[in-house]
C-alpha cells in the first residue's frame, strides 16, 4: 500500500508537470507540431536514464525513492521514458531481437489501437 501511494503521489506530480509544460508550448504558440510531447518524452527518457543509474546502480536508493521518482513522477510525466528503459535494458541484455520487436511491436500496435478505437467509438456513438 505504502509503494501505491508514493506511485501515486509521484504520478500527480509528474502529469503536473507534464500539464504545464504543454501549457507553455501552447502559450508560445508552438501547437503546429507535437513539440511539448516531443520534449516530454525525450526529457523523460534522459531523466529515468540518470536516476537508474544515480539512484539504483550508484547509490543503491530504497526501492520507495525509486518507486516515487522514477514509476510516480517520471510515469506521470511520461510512459515513454518507461518504454525507452525497457528496451535499452533488452538492449544492453544482448537481446537484440526483442529489443527491436518490442519497440516495432509497441509503435504499430499502440497505433492501430488508436485508430481501432477511434473507429469503434465513432461506430457506437454515430
Amino acid at each position: 500500500m505504502k509503494l501505491l501511494l508514493l506511485a501515486s503521489s509521484g504520478g500527480a506530480i509528474g502529469a503536473g508537470l507534464r500539464h504545464l509544460i504543454g501549457r507553455a508550448f501552447m502559450h508560445q504558440g508552438l501547437v503546429n507540431f507535437p513539440w511539448a510531447t516531443l520534449v516530454i518524452n525525450i526529457s523523460g527518457s534522459f531523466l529515468i536514464g540518470v536516476l537508474i543509474e544515480v539512484l539504483a546502480l550508484r547509490y543503491n536508493a530504497s526501492n520507495e525513492l525509486r518507486t516515487f521518482l522514477v514509476t510516480g513522477i517520471l510515469g506521470g510525466y511520461t510512459t515513454f521514458s518507461a518504454f525507452s528503459l525497457e528496451f535499452a535494458t533488452l538492449y544492453e541484455r544482448g537481446d537484440l531481437v526483442q529489443a527491436f520487436g518490442y519497440v516495432l511491436a509497441s509503435v504499430v500496435l499502440s497505433i492501430l489501437a488508436v485508430f481501432a478505437g477511434l473507429w469503434i467509438a465513432r461506430g457506437l456513438l454515430a
